[in-house]
């Protein structure tokens, strides 16, 4: 079964289309060390909560949008192997370079975390 990685992140709202850019160049290496696919999803429709919500967990500001992204890999192992090239490739890659392809957010605020799948449908 596969594996994914999931983030919830705070983008300032003008900074939507250098978002775009900067996950369609990061996303394009994580393709190359084997992920499946790479989804980079822009707040459209995010209740407010009574306890807590997706503002919250990020500290979105008030001209921010909350993202949600995933990258699903074919399996932990790959994943793994993939995460454990990311230092290199930061040092090494352009593409991952933090001077070359800033993130347009504060990764501070950014969480994430990996996940073993449970239930999965497919039509």
């Amino acid at each position: 079964m596969s594996y994914i990685d999931g983030f919830v992140l705070a983008v300032p709202t003008d900074n939507r289309q250098q978002f775009i850019e900067h996950a369609k160049t990061a996303d394009s290496v994580f393709l190359e060390l084997g992920a499946l696919r790479v989804l980079e999803c822009w707040g459209d429709d995010i209740p407010k909560g009574k306890v807590t919500d997706f503002y919250g967990a990020v500290q979105a500001k008030p001209e921010e949008t909350v993202v949600f992204s995933w990258i699903e890999w074919p399996d932990k192992a790959t994943r793994d192997a993939a995460m454990g090239r990311m230092e290199e490739l930061m040092k090494t890659d352009p593409r991952m370079s933090p001077e070359k392809n800033p993130m347009p957010f504060d990764g501070m605020r950014l969480i994430y975390g990996g996940f073993s799948p449970v239930v999965e449908l497919r039509k």
